[in-house]
């Protein structure tokens, strides 16, 4: 953490700042948008948060606040109900930026009037409560949050295609802050969130929860009333705000048995809206059929799910209904899988985003295959696995070093946290291999943890726990470690077996990535079979018994793992009493690993020449293991020979 400058204030009320705007160009948050690459200012951050807001547990938010589609200020009043946690609390702390002023506080029904800023935390002196105690705390406050970028808290825009002016917030992950008095911290849910919602005259507003009511007020404005009884983590409460047309349709999971799910939208007011994008909305159905079948039943079944749209670059997976800016499939189905991972079980640290983003992709991934067809998931299976593979190394869990307020775009990572999130999940179901066992593990995890939160480790135990597996090695390499494996790989027809030598280095840190891989053996008369074999060395013989010849080898054919080929050579078969090698990678960069497969502990002369046969590089060595240094080697061809004054084998490598 950086060091803290505390200023104090003993006020009615507090001082404005002016801020500056974030400038920021959309990321692919939730799904779909360009790597960002800049760090984005928050002129009004703090990076830290007052030990005191932990002195009590919130059972429930009331936001009673006035907001339009037409600027991004809010006032009101928030009312936090909760219980103490610590032996006693005598002071109040809350999180609100400091260009939002507060202009009243009551705590159970008293009246206080002094309290000090420290960062973007509210200190109020209050009467003591022992542990135990609950309490109701109620906050008159009101501004203009600065905005700019995705992660702006409030912003507000306008369709110049539909002619519309619209307000969304956007919390995640530190900004909920920005525009309404709250307790920052993953694992303190709320059980239950009311948000009322005045807006100008013709205009509606969605929230999460149920629409109980619309009341007109004396001036004239509506008053929208969401309430929701499921528990909601603070960055998942939210509005939208615009002159929007409701249109609305129903998911019947089968568990409901004929009942239905509403699937309740706010749509842009205009002719050309609907014509446009109802089939998008209408797609959303067979969704949430799907994921209730293949997870659990939708976890908020008894309010509804929903959309609202806005000029956002992607989605916001917002707790009932979701901020969209469009409404592709692939956008759809991952805001979609968040109400399951995410929202239902919620990461329990930023650091283990993987629970919300990885399994959010993944369940576009799922849609992608079990709805639109076995292609429709290779092609988007296949775009993310080569996406994690375009950058050698980084890890899906994030250091909690790199969990800062500065590097948000770390946490939201696309590479990492999205796509190779999703792809060691597609691993790890190919390491289970049995899908009944693996979606058992999904069903046990949404249960064990739902309306709760959980890290990765507690996702490991499940599957463990289910499946009889150990995935510790799994998870400290995939999950954990850095990097992706790659393979060389040798194979000849011997007899009736084919013999595989399969070299593996890796992309980065990680040194070995114990796996099992599949292989597609491709015979002389046209057939083929997949045959799975496990890498548990940088270097494995397998010898596979068949009963015809083998013309081909193929690795992966199903894109289940992800990895690169480097090479598939075939070559002869192995004498009694040879040298024979193998290595890796090969093209190669700086490094190429050398590995004898029948030493005889002779003093092995290695010489690496040129296609004209000059002699570029000429080393001894007697280990089973060597390496080579070639980085000060010019790019090219080259032959690379091996003997023990006896035998001696070459081999063709790429600079």
């Amino acid at each position: 953490m950086k060091k803290l400058f505390l200023t104090l204030f003993t006020l009615l009320s507090l001082i404005s700042y002016t801020q500056q705007s974030e400038v920021h160009v959309h990321d692919r948050h939730c799904r779909h948008y360009p790597e960002q690459t800049d760090t984005p200012k928050f002129a009004w951050r703090s990076d830290w948060q007052s030990q005191l807001v932990h002195n009590y547990d919130v059972n429930f938010y009331f936001l009673d606040i006035e907001v339009s589609n037409m600027n991004i200020n809010v006032s009101g009043v928030v009312e936090i109900q909760g219980k103490v946690v610590a032996p006693l609390l005598d002071t109040f702390a809350f999180e609100l930026i400091q260009s939002m002023n507060v202009t009243a506080f009551t705590f159970n029904g008293v009246s206080y009037t002094q309290f000090t800023r420290e960062g973007d935390n509210v200190l109020v002196p209050v009467a003591s409560l022992p542990q135990g105690e609950s309490f109701i705390a109620r906050i008159t406050y009101g501004g203009t949050p600065p905005t700019g970028g995705f992660f702006a808290g409030v912003t507000n825009a306008y369709s110049s295609v539909f002619q519309k002016n619209v307000t969304w917030t956007l919390s995640e992950p530190f900004s909920a802050k920005s525009w309404f008095p709250c307790k920052q911290d993953l694992p303190d849910k709320a059980d239950s969130v009311w948000v009322f919602l005045t807006t100008p005259i013709g205009t509606k507003a969605g929230s999460q929860g149920l629409l109980t009511n619309v009341t007109t007020l004396p001036s004239g404005k509506p008053r929208y009333e969401w309430k929701s009884n499921y528990p909601t983590a603070y960055y998942l409460i939210s509005f939208a705000v615009a002159d929007y047309q409701e249109y609305n349709v129903y998911a019947k999971p089968a568990e409901l048995q004929g009942d239905s799910i509403l699937v309740q939208n706010f749509v842009y007011n205009h002719p050309n809206f609907l014509p446009q994008y109802q089939n998008s909305i209408n797609a959303v159905v067979p969704m949430i059929e799907l994921f209730s079948d293949i997870y659990k039943l939708y976890p908020f079944y008894e309010e509804k799910y929903g959309h609202c749209i806005s000029q956002l670059g992607g989605g916001m997976e917002h707790q009932t209904m979701t901020t969209l800016g469009s409404l592709g499939f692939n956008l759809v189905a991952h805001e979609l899988g968040h109400m399951w991972f995410g929202d239902n079980v919620t990461c329990a640290t930023w650091s283990d985003i993987w629970i919300n983003e990885g399994f959010a992709t993944y369940s576009n991934y799922l849609a992608q295959e079990m709805i639109n067809g076995w292609n429709a998931g290779q092609s988007f299976m296949i775009g993310t696995q080569n996406n994690v593979t375009s950058q050698n190394g980084g890890s899906v869990y994030v250091p909690p070093t790199e969990v800062t307020q500065e590097n948000v775009w770390r946490i939201f990572n696309g590479r990492l946290s999205y796509d190779k999130g999703a792809a060691i999940i597609h691993t790890l179901r190919h390491e289970i291999n049995n899908d009944d066992l693996f979606f058992q593990v999904m069903n046990t995890f949404q249960n064990q943890f739902a309306d709760s939160t959980a890290t990765g480790d507690d996702f490991r135990m499940v599957a463990e726990a289910v499946t009889g597996m150990d995935f510790e090695q799994f998870f400290d390499q995939w999950y954990y470690g850095e990097g992706f494996p790659r393979y060389a790989i040798e194979w000849y027809m011997e007899g009736q077996n084919v013999h595989l030598n399969v070299t593996q280095t890796t992309s980065s840190s990680t040194p070995l990535f114990k796996m099992t891989l599949d292989y597609k053996l491709t015979f002389i008369d046209g057939t083929s079979t997949v045959v799975r074999l496990y890498q548990d060395a940088n270097l494995n013989q397998f010898n596979v018994p068949v009963d015809k010849e083998v013309v081909a080898v193929a690795v992966d054919p199903d894109n289940w793992t992800f990895e690169k080929v480097n090479s598939i050579l075939v070559t002869v078969p192995q004498t009694e009493n040879s040298a024979y090698f193998t290595y890796g990678p090969n093209p190669v960069n700086d490094k190429l690993n050398v590995y004898l497969l029948n030493s005889n502990n002779s003093n092995y002369k290695l010489f690496l020449t040129d296609l004209s046969g000059k002699v570029v590089l000429h080393q001894s060595f007697s280990e089973m293991q060597y390496q080579l240094d070639l980085s000060d080697l010019a790019s090219g061809s080259y032959l690379l020979k091996i003997t023990d004054g006896s035998n001696s084998f070459t081999r063709k490598i790429v600079r």
